[in-house]
């Protein structure tokens, strides 16, 4: 998806941290921090599936799982983006956002035609976080065709704040960039 607004001066940072990450898998994994209706924290690793827009990321999830609940109800965000060979840290604060009905079928289609048949079968499994029944059926492969589960669901953050803690040098370096300045960067104690 082609965005109007220019390119943040931090996404070319996250581009070359990830990388620096060569080939493994965790160049994609972000923790996703939410916050539950009773006020408590929540902490998981979901996988980045790339820039809807100059500042929007999106990442796939299941709508079974609780932290669609917690979306609903408080949709202001947090992500860790942890790149070890790189040595550096971003946090992404923002928020979900919520796509007119006609663009988020049409975004759900592309993301699940863009799935692997064994990606795709993560939605063919039973509930997460329910109790393991006896002779559950967990299918390693669901095809593209065929309707798309309900339960597959698109997260779509848009950023409002990256800050970038490099870990390189003596004393490391940490910066800071927000949408309402105009992405202008700020540096900051480490």
């Amino acid at each position: 998806m082609v965005s109007a607004e220019p390119l943040p001066p931090w996404r070319p940072l996250l581009r070359g941290g990830r990388e620096r990450e060569g080939r493994s898998p965790q160049s994609r994994w972000v923790q996703l921090a939410t916050v539950a209706p009773d006020g408590t924290p929540r902490l998981r690793t979901l996988v980045f599936r790339g820039w809807a827009a100059a500042s929007e990321l999106d990442l796939l999830t299941d709508g079974r799982s609780a932290k669609v609940a917690e979306l609903r109800h408080q949709p202001a965000v947090e992500l860790g983006w942890l790149l070890p060979r790189a040595r550096c840290q971003f946090r992404l604060r923002g928020r979900l956002l919520a796509l007119p009905p006609e663009q988020e079928a049409s975004e759900r289609q592309r993301h699940w035609t863009g799935l692997t048949p064994e990606g795709r079968a993560l939605w063919g499994w039973p509930a997460p976080g329910e109790p393991l029944q006896a002779g559950a059926c967990f299918p390693a492969e669901l095809a593209e065709e065929g309707p798309i589960p309900d339960c597959f669901r698109l997260l779509r953050i848009g950023l409002d704040q990256v800050e970038l803690l490099e870990l390189i040098n003596h004393p490391h370096r940490r910066r800071l960039w927000c949408r309402e300045d105009g992405w202008v960067e700020r540096c900051l104690n480490p």
